[in-house]
């Protein structure tokens, strides 16, 4: 059975035979927060926009809430909400004006309107601030008043194209909180690009990784991670030659070890089982770090490791 989103083999080439999606498949389930990752100019902004009717997809099928995306795109538009990286808010009306306006767009009344803003500026903490000019607002109120003016028709899917980039910690923690809380509490579906990845590690019930247009890795932020399966003990010293005497010391064929200047890194699938090992080999000469740290696979290290593994294996080549 396919997802609220299916997306089954699409394609979307550009003047100059320019591949920027290349077969790409996936599900995303009714009220599940999926998260969408790929280096810049990988095609995530590009599928993004083939699923939210922006683009038409030059092969392949797309359906979202049921919907043939090229067939009934009027439909599609009417079952999503959409907040792209720049916010079209016009700066010259208030936060109220901007809310109600939407409303009317999508068919309400005008005493539905008033309505449905106060609900809304209230969702995104914004009631003091409704009668000042949108122009006057912070980057991190902008994006919550997008963010709002996306939910005006209370769309069973949100897409979100990078919804937090530039936001100080706080302002992206409450928009976290406040995408989160729709997710669990309303049941909306979230399709979410990021360039933060401990946003998609944590939010994220399942997340997928593109590159140079193609997917190279699915699946849960744990799954993804057991992929990689290998545990990092990073030792710090205070002087280089203390870490070039304890790279040749720990150094062993069982595993992969490191050294960057004064860090020495032991990469190994049970990073624990060996780690009396490796202070027993530090203390015979007597070396001791300053720091020792044991770290699990991070959604970070999969990131790289999946998209430098595709530059490497030239998917475009």
């Amino acid at each position: 059975m396919n997802g609220i989103i299916h997306v089954e083999h699409i394609e979307k080439t550009f003047k100059g035979d320019v591949k920027a999606v290349r077969d790409v498949s996936f599900d995303v389930a009714e009220g599940e927060f999926f998260a969408f990752l790929g280096p810049n100019g990988a095609g995530k902004s590009t599928t993004v926009q083939l699923l939210t009717t922006l683009l038409k997809p030059t092969a392949g099928k797309l359906e979202v809430a049921g919907y043939d995306v090229s067939k009934d795109p009027e439909k599609v538009r009417l079952s999503i909400g959409v907040a792209l990286q720049e916010t079209g808010i016009d700066p010259d009306l208030k936060g109220r004006e901007l809310l109600e306006f939407q409303a009317r767009l999508f068919g309400f009344s005008k005493k539905e309107a008033k309505k449905r803003a106060e609900e809304l500026l209230e969702l995104v903490g914004l009631t003091e601030d409704a009668d000042r000019l949108s122009g006057k607002y912070s980057g991190g109120m902008r994006r919550r008043l997008d963010l709002a003016m996306t939910l005006v028709h209370q769309p069973k899917i949100l897409f979100l194209d990078e919804p937090t980039t530039g936001l100080d910690p706080a302002n992206r923690k409450a928009i976290w909180r406040e995408i989160k809380r729709l997710n669990k509490e309303e049941g909306t579906t979230i399709f979410l690009t990021t360039q933060y990845l401990e946003e998609a590690d944590q939010l994220a019930d399942r997340i997928s990784i593109i590159n140079k247009g193609q997917i190279v890795a699915t699946g849960t932020p744990a799954e993804l991670k057991r992929t990689l399966g290998l545990d990092a003990i990073v030792l710090q010293f205070e002087e280089e030659e203390e870490a070039k005497s304890a790279y040749e010391a720990v150094s062993s064929d069982e595993y992969q070890t490191e050294r960057v200047k004064n860090d020495v890194t032991i990469l190994a699938e049970n990073g624990t089982s060996i780690l009396a090992d490796v202070i027993r080999k530090l203390d015979e000469r007597n070396l001791h770090p300053a720091q020792l740290n044991v770290k699990p696979p991070s959604l970070d290290d999969v990131f790289i490791q999946v998209t430098k593994d595709q530059k490497e294996g030239g998917l475009n080549e």
